[in-house]
């Protein structure tokens, strides 16, 4: 079975940084995109990036473009997601996602539906 288990979540203050991690297992882990999404209360899945597993390109949200840094080390089956500037707005659970495919395909619901248990984010001072 797949597996996802982020973590590395916590309470920071506005303006400090966090770096998620998220442990894969039960697939050929280098072989497909994965993505990081979150989910605020009250509000829906937002997508926040995506690594492709064939060139490693890597893609961001607006909404954290210039701060997040999506890596992924396919010797240890791990994804990463470094955040800097972290604001109230980021606070949500944060996932890990692995797609059915090896490039990204603009974060389709089919790319996010496998995800893993979050990591719960909270940004206040």
């Amino acid at each position: 079975d797949v597996q996802l288990q982020a973590s590395g979540g916590g309470l920071v203050q506005p303006g400090g940084s966090l770096r998620l991690s998220c442990a894969g297992s039960g697939f050929d882990f280098s072989r497909y995109a994965l993505s990081w999404v979150r989910q605020a209360p009250g509000k829906e899945i937002e997508w926040i990036s995506s690594i492709s597993s064939t060139d490693g390109r890597t893609y961001y949200a607006d909404s954290v473009k210039g701060r997040a840094t999506i890596t992924r080390d396919n010797t240890k089956n791990m994804l990463y997601l470094q955040m800097n500037g972290l604001n109230p707005e980021d606070t949500a659970v944060y996932y890990c996602a692995k797609s059915p495919y090896s490039r990204w395909h603009g974060g389709t619901p089919t790319e996010l539906a496998t995800r893993g248990q979050g990591t719960p984010v909270t940004v206040s001072s």
